[in-house]
């Protein structure tokens, strides 16, 4: 560290004069001087300097010198350095009220919480090899829980303990109105800690109705706004517009009161301001320890964590993920025209940011917090590779390139919150059961698309399958890792979908050209607009079917063969065969759906309660597997 004088020395400092290298004499007896000067025997020196007249008349001084790295010999502790200047995000973060307030997925978030999540995604992207066992957050055990020691004997069990209300909440309510005993756990306080809307379609919506959590006049009242219609466009090329995809803007905050509301009303527990710390699994339960030093007794718990929960730490210890999608954005009043959304939307080819090149893409949402109020994300999909961009670089950009693609001007804008989000992805997704009564749901398990932001989107889909599912694991008690495995079963439609992801990424091993991601969109887009709703619809809301993309395929190689051998290249080889491997058990989960969708399959009710649960579990995988649950 740079030698420093103390503070009180600072305050009777005098300004540092430098002549061709001298200090200049201050105006006053017994003042100091501080400066620092470069040599060629030290890279930087700190120099301070003490004036005093001589008995003759003459300025003598003291002079003390220090080069970086070095101990004064002075007693006076250090003058820090000069500061690093704050970039324009932390200015405009920073002078945002409430900018400490916490977010979810792509949430506002502080500008210290920016940097922590930099911090994190900088050691993700260094491929650094993790040494020494994983942690621990989840212990198997032999024997009963109550032998254990760990938990009063006397206290109620939970059938289900779910960890991470917020939108863990839907789910835990679904279940409660079903008849069963549940808890949340929640870290703080269980209500939409966001202002920022969740959007969604209404038949997204309609899920919710649907497995019992809001009536249809509840939906009504949690709405924020509604907008038509929505674009898709790529630069250069192709430009659509479809109605009644993600136009809805979701109020979290009501959402979640009227959820936890209904929860509570049916008997639920809620247990705020504290987290998991450790999981006992025994043979006849598990043994939740809490941060506040309580403990829960449950059958069974359900991790809704999001991707940074522990315990999907401890399973995935060691792993590196496939890809990532990284998200800035921010909510901003002065949006004139403001009545339209951008559901994917490019005006760029390939950026050069720092030493890597990325595809930036748009998403544009009005917003319900005023006439004027805008949503606008820049996303890119990336591998985890030590020259990847960090957010903030993301987001010294998004204020660059943000005004043009809006045609607005940034200082005549109120940004009102800043937004931003690491999403990792693993092709080994949905994650498996690891442990016996411990199951991952919505992101913890990586259920959603690999080219979508995931959340609240991925928990409405599948609210109706994992309710029915675990209900019947509950009555049957089929809580081994095994069986709970058929509840995140193999879907190779979501699987097919990392070729998308891995095309739509910038690869840094080859040189294609920077309007290679816009043509492929464009071709795409441009082909399914020919092919009607029924494969534009499905697809722009993260659902692959089979036969549309049988004719999507078929239209592209008899319309644009030439660029067949592009693709082919951008992908690689390995990745394309494997691709063509989920594509191969997509066509027979297809087959396999419509063949037993039009039969009673009464059968499956003779069968003892173990068989009936494992058909159960395999007709939804070909159900959801194939997209065939999706209904326009």
């Amino acid at each position: 560290m740079m030698g420093v004088v103390s503070a009180s020395t600072m305050q009777r400092s005098a300004a540092v004069s430098v002549k061709n290298g001298h200090l200049l004499a201050p105006p006053a007896e017994n003042s100091f001087n501080v400066g620092f000067r470069s040599s060629s025997r030290f890279p930087q020196q700190l120099i301070v300097v003490k004036w005093k007249k001589s008995c003759c008349g003459r300025w003598c001084t003291r002079r003390v010198q220090c080069s970086a790295g070095s101990t004064p010999v002075t007693s006076n502790p250090t003058v820090p350095p000069p500061t690093t200047p704050k970039t324009r995000t932390q200015r405009i973060m920073e002078n945002i009220p409430g900018s400490a307030e916490a977010g979810g997925a792509g949430g506002a978030m502080s500008y210290q919480a920016l940097k922590r999540l930099d911090e994190h995604w900088r050691k993700l992207k260094a491929r650094t090899p993790m040494t020494g066992p994983a942690p621990e957050v989840v212990t198997r055990r032999q024997g009963k829980w109550a032998d254990s020691g760990l938990a009063d004997r006397s206290q109620a069990v939970f059938d289900v303990v779910v960890c991470g209300g917020t939108l863990g909440v839907f789910l835990a309510t679904a279940l409660a109105l079903r008849g069963l005993k549940v808890a949340i756990i929640e870290r703080g306080p269980l209500r939409g800690q966001r202002v920022q809307d969740w959007n969604v379609s209404r038949k997204e919506l309609k899920e919710l109705v649907y497995a019992g959590v809001l009536t249809e006049d509840e939906i009504e009242e949690v709405i924020s706004i509604e907008f038509n219609p929505s674009r898709v466009g790529f630069a250069g090329g192709t430009e659509l517009w479809v109605n009644d995809i993600l136009n809805l803007g979701v109020s979290p905050a009501k959402l979640i009161e009227v959820c936890k509301k209904r929860f509570v009303d049916v008997g639920g527990e809620v247990l705020e301001f504290t987290g998991l710390s450790k999981l006992d699994v025994f043979n006849d339960g598990a043994v939740v320890s809490l941060d506040n030093g309580k403990t829960l007794v449950g059958r069974l718990l359900l991790d809704v964590m999001g991707n940074q929960s522990p315990i999907v730490r401890q399973i995935r210890w060691g792993q590196h993920p496939d890809g990532v999608c990284l998200v800035v954005g921010a909510c901003a009043r002065g949006f004139e025209n403001n009545s339209t959304s951008d559901l994917i939307y490019t005006n760029t080819q390939v950026t050069q940011v720092g030493s890597s090149k990325t595809q930036y893409f748009w998403e544009a949402f009005p917003a319900g917090s005023g006439p004027t109020d805008r949503t606008t994300y820049m996303f890119s999909y990336l591998d985890a590779t030590p020259s990847r961009p960090l957010l903030e670089e993301m987001l010294e950009d998004y204020w660059d390139l943000m005004p043009d693609y809006q045609g607005v001007k940034l200082e005549d804008l109120e940004i009102r919150r800043v937004l931003f989000g690491c999403f990792p992805t693993y092709r080994a997704s949905p994650l498996p059961s690891a442990f016996d009564r411990v199951l991952q749901i919505g992101d913890a398990s990586g259920i959603q698309s690999p080219i979508s932001f995931g959340g609240f989107g991925a928990i409405t889909r599948h609210i109706g399958r994992l309710s029915n599912g675990l209900y019947d694991a509950l009555q049957a008690d089929l809580l081994d890792k095994n069986n709970l495995a058929l509840l995140n079963p193999y879907l190779p439609n979501l699987s097919g979908v990392w070729m998308y992801q891995r095309a739509m990424s910038v690869r840094l091993d080859i040189e294609s050209p920077p309007d290679f991601i816009n043509n492929l969109l464009s071709i795409n887009f441009e082909c399914m607009e020919r092919l009607g709703d029924p494969v534009v619809r499905p697809f722009l809301q993260d659902v692959v079917q089979f036969w549309p993309q049988v004719r999507l395929l078929s239209l592209i190689m008899l319309t644009k063969p030439l660029f067949i051998p592009q693709i082919f290249r951008q992908v690689g080889f390995f990745p394309l065969i494997d691709w063509f491997r989920h594509f191969i058990a997509l066509a027979m989960y297809t087959l396999l759906w419509l063949a037993l969708s039009g039969s009673p399959r009464t059968w499956v009710n003779s069968l003892p309660k173990e068989k009936q649960f494992v058909w159960r579990r395999r007709f939804e995988a070909w159900q959801y597997g194939s997209g065939l649950d999706y209904h326009p």
